[in-house]
């Protein structure tokens, strides 16, 4: 089934083990959304993908209602999207998407775990020429109107790279370019394809074998990043 959806099994459990913590991170990204482009998800289509993906991870409603209203406070804070890139031991990449606001606060905390763990904190562009950076959707494979096969011929002009049936949820899994998430979001929804949730992922064009003991000094680093509040996700170059 390709690279895309071998990374994206190895990753899936441990992605949403921590509920708590997708429930912040799902909240940080309704401020974004509703800062951006308002409260209405009519209008708004990043909000529209955020509520999509809030209800797929089980957030409840009330939640959900409560946390755009916040938003849409004008006293309440924004948060910024910030990359980090740098190492592991062992030459391992890593990348570290963070939400904050307090940038100060996320810089002493993200170097703090690299240094902690025997790891180097990069410059920009250090590291993140060894990912691609895609978008995937998850569609309802009934609301599809017309065969996988050719819906995969309509997924051709919109870069799709990887186009598959998840058996878990009678879903359909695609992977595009990030650059292409809002011609494809338009798409399905100019045609009744209902998203049943979309992310941004980014994939190491390589990955790098190093030994179970290794594994776990690499380890100690990615989950001490994950631990932290303003993180969301973190993406590295090692072999699963």
């Amino acid at each position: 089934m390709g690279r895309a959806f071998e990374f994206r099994k190895a990753r899936k459990m441990k992605r949403w083990a921590a509920m708590a913590k997708t429930f912040t991170r799902i909240g940080k990204e309704i401020v974004m959304a509703v800062k951006e482009g308002g409260p209405n998800p009519e209008t708004n289509s990043r909000l529209r993908v955020v509520i999509q993906n809030a209800k797929a991870a089980n957030m409840p409603k009330d939640n959900i209602e409560r946390a755009i209203k916040k938003a849409s406070d004008k006293n309440t804070e924004n948060y910024k999207e910030v990359l980090f890139e740098g190492y592991a031991p062992h030459g391992i990449a890593v990348l570290v998407e963070t939400a904050t606001n307090n940038n100060n606060r996320t810089v002493a905390n993200v170097r703090a775990a690299f240094n902690k763990c025997n790891g180097n904190l990069g410059t920009s562009g250090s590291v993140a020429f060894m990912f691609d950076h895609v978008v995937n959707f998850k569609v309802k494979e009934d609301s599809l109107g017309m065969d996988l096969e050719e819906f995969e011929m309509e997924m051709i002009d919109f870069e799709v790279e990887e186009v598959f049936t998840d058996d878990e949820d009678n879903s359909i899994m695609l992977y595009a370019p990030f650059e292409q998430f809002g011609a494809i979001q338009k798409y399905l929804e100019e045609n009744n394809i209902e998203i049943l949730s979309s992310e941004f992922e980014r994939i190491p064009t390589t990955t790098t074998a190093i030994s179970e003991e290794q594994k776990e000094e690499v380890n100690k680093l990615l989950e001490k990043l994950e631990e932290d509040d303003d993180v969301n996700n973190v993406y590295h170059s090692m072999e699963e």
